[in-house]
């Protein structure tokens, strides 16, 4: 099906309709899916009070915009389907080059605030969740098993610049603010520990880097990777349906489309060739807010996939069913 084609079935956009995509999802605490869920930015959690004018992105990216209310119905739907053991997470926010890093920050996982030109109530922010040395310690053996480099790190020790300025320990703002909405400010029950992405930004190698972590799944741990299949932020614009150019939406709608392809060779080779889309580049001048998607779909192996919303440009998809 081309991804222009007016005809392309309907995915749930609606609360009505993603509550009964994530209701029809198997209850399989042996076997989670691994997701892919836009983790979107700050603007989520932007004080109520401080959200200026209606402009398409406010209400598109705003905290009472459709990603900040499917996160609030997203996280307690995994919680109750699965009740994870831990929760491996990927985030578009740190990339490492030549090793898998993983997170071993103990009984408290610091925050990185990763951003600037904010409000002071966005430096404020509190989400209070633990780690698990054991489940790191786990990652970084799979890992080297499957003839990669991996380490810990630990809270003493800053991340890495990861190609955005800032430096320290902590997880970062694709994760603490998502998970802020989806767990609560305080999260203490379900460690949660962070792997970080390779920074080749290469689809193959982030893919292989999902594949290594399939088997958590059947281990009880919930397996997440978060970025935005639209993230430009040199136009705006294309954070909305309603102001993105033709391209950009066509592109959105190719994801859609590659995504749902049964086959999984099929499957496969599509959604590598969305890079090469003539709208790739106008939805992400760079590629690291997309490359989180082929580490959820490693990490599903070769079963079916759910698209659990549809909410342009943010989309959450479900792999390994």
């Amino acid at each position: 099906m081309s991804s222009t084609d007016s005809t392309q079935p309907a995915f749930p956009r609606s609360r009505t309709e993603w509550r009964k995509a994530l209701d029809e999802l198997p209850s399989t605490p042996d076997n989670i899916p691994s997701f892919f869920f836009g983790h979107g930015s700050p603007f989520l959690v932007f004080p109520e009070s401080d959200v200026q004018g209606d402009s398409p992105v406010s209400r598109q990216m705003g905290p009472k915009g459709p990603l900040a209310t499917f996160l609030r119905d997203f996280g307690p739907a995994l919680l109750a389907k699965y009740k994870p053991k831990g929760i491996a997470v990927f985030s578009a926010h740190w990339e490492t080059v030549g090793e898998r890093v993983v997170t071993d920050y103990g009984d408290l996982n610091p925050v990185l605030m990763d951003y600037y030109g904010f409000q002071p109530a966005l430096y404020q922010l509190q989400f209070r969740s633990r780690g698990d040395s054991a489940l790191s310690k786990r990652i970084v053996e799979l890992y080297k098993e499957a003839g990669h480099l991996a380490r810990t790190t630990t809270k003493l020790e800053a991340r890495g610049e990861d190609g955005r300025g800032f430096s320290g320990p902590g997880l970062d703002h694709g994760v603490f603010v998502p998970f802020k909405l989806m767990f609560g400010e305080v999260f203490m029950d379900v460690p949660v520990v962070q792997i970080s992405i390779d920074g080749s930004l290469s689809p193959e190698k982030n893919w292989a880097i999902g594949t290594v972590v399939e088997q958590l799944r059947h281990e009880g741990i919930l397996v997440l990777s978060g970025g935005l299949l639209v993230h430009n932020l040199r136009n705006m614009g294309s954070f909305a349906e309603e102001s993105a150019s033709t391209a950009v939406k066509q592109f959105d709608h190719a994801i859609l489309d590659a995504v749902t392809i049964v086959d999984p060779g099929l499957r496969h080779k599509e959604m590598i060739n969305l890079t090469q889309h003539p709208g790739f580049r106008a939805a992400h001048p760079r590629a690291e807010h997309f490359i989180p998607l082929y580490v959820a779909a490693g990490a599903g192996g070769e079963g079916k996939v759910k698209v659990v919303s549809a909410i342009y440009g943010s989309s959450t998809f479900a792999f390994g069913l």
